[in-house]
């Protein structure tokens, strides 16, 4: 991954955006030091993402931890 740094990605932001529209990934760096990542766009696949969260559902609905269903500790997670 190439690294480039602030000034020079905001004075020639052009290059870099083609060159990222063709599969390239950038760390853009302020000071020598990573700040961000400049990725291509990937649209999300919808269907994959619910299939997923299905399969997880059903996962804490019929496995336990030590007799506690994994869906009450998720719960009781999201409470702190």
């Amino acid at each position: 991954m190439s690294e480039i740094g602030a000034f020079e990605a905001k004075s020639r932001f052009h290059g870099p955006l083609r060159r990222v529209e063709a599969g390239e990934r950038f760390v853009i760096t302020m000071h020598g030091r990573p700040v961000t990542e400049l990725v291509p766009f990937r649209q999300r696949d919808s269907a994959r993402v619910r299939s997923a969260i299905n399969a997880l559902t059903a996962f804490q609905e019929t496995h336990s931890l030590g007799g506690v269903p994994v869906h009450r500790i998720v719960e009781e997670a999201r409470s702190y």
